[in-house]
């Protein structure tokens, strides 16, 4: 399987607030959360901290996923959370050393 869209929940550092996106470029996206370049929803609430991601082949398959996902409950997103993240730990540096290549010099 080739990934080239993900779906990704962010939260802050208190798991308050959720956000859901879609992103073709995954460790870009949360470099940008991250640093605050994301003038949007997540900056204002310090969302950065990746609790949940999901590749997909498809930009349409990723948009669908997303959809679905952002428009359940909280309590139901907080479940499906846990499916894949019980502790709601930061995934962030699992993504920087799965995702991006390394340097080769």
């Amino acid at each position: 399987m080739l990934t080239t869209a993900w779906v990704y929940i962010v939260t802050n550092k208190n798991n308050t607030k959720l956000n859901v996106g879609v992103t073709n470029d995954l460790p870009t996206m949360l470099w940008e959360h991250r640093t605050k370049q994301d003038s949007g929803c997540t900056a204002p609430y310090g969302l950065s901290k990746l609790i949940f991601y999901e590749g997909f082949e498809s930009n349409e398959d990723a948009i669908q996923r997303k959809k679905y996902i952002k428009y359940k409950k909280r309590k139901w997103k907080e479940a499906f959370i846990k499916t894949m993240n019980a502790g709601w730990s930061d995934l962030t540096e699992k993504i920087s050393l799965n995702i991006i290549p390394p340097f080769i010099f």
